[in-house]
């Protein structure tokens, strides 16, 4: 039986280096697999990656590198390294969005008088809904409408990053806080 480690290697990142694709676009790495596999981008790691079962976010490791020295479980497959739990996430994720609505989010703040932080609005939908949790992700996609809502302009985040990754380009929040914009008035 062949072994279908795949193993990611940084390259020199230069400072003026486009974040987005360091994060996003998997930029600045090569990738090998045990069994010789020519992997030259990500797009052939990942595709090597399902062949073999294994999850495409994190190549089957269970662990994503962000960026170099920050490590985080790899959410797409529940930190299994296993392709078929990943699928079973990427359904509840589509469900997830189905279900919880920028509407139903826009309903659940209107209950804040105050701030109030991600935790507390993704417990408020859960609760609404009557998920236990684990059954949806309920956080993340609660925080995507909640940027949605700040990009628009109708909150204003309030806090500060837990941990810059990569200088105040690249940071990390673990439980944001926001806050409505009030409405102005001519």
């Amino acid at each position: 039986m062949t072994t279908h480690t795949i193993t990611t290697r940084w390259d020199e990142i230069p400072e003026n280096a486009d974040d987005l694709a360091l994060v996003e676009g998997h930029a600045f790495r090569a990738f090998r697999c045990e069994c010789g596999v020519p992997l030259p981008n990500r797009t052939a790691a990942e595709l090597h990656a399902s062949e073999t079962g294994q999850c495409t976010a994190c190549l089957g490791s269970a662990d994503e590198e962000i960026v170099p020295g920050f490590v985080r479980r790899c959410a797409a497959c529940a930190a299994t390294g296993r392709r078929n739990v990943q699928l079973v996430w990427e359904v509840a994720h589509g469900e997830a969005e189905q279900v919880i609505t920028l509407e139903l989010v826009r309903g659940l703040i209107d209950g804040f008088s105050g701030p109030f932080r991600l935790s507390e609005v993704a417990d408020q939908a859960r609760l609404a809904l009557g998920l236990p949790r684990g059954r949806l992700p309920v956080g993340p996609r609660v925080r995507d409408l909640l940027r949605t809502m700040e990009a628009a302009g109708e909150l204003v985040m309030l806090s500060a990053p837990d941990e810059m990754l990569r200088g105040p380009s690249v940071v990390l929040y673990r439980d944001p806080q926001w806050q409505r914009v009030s409405p102005s008035f001519p």
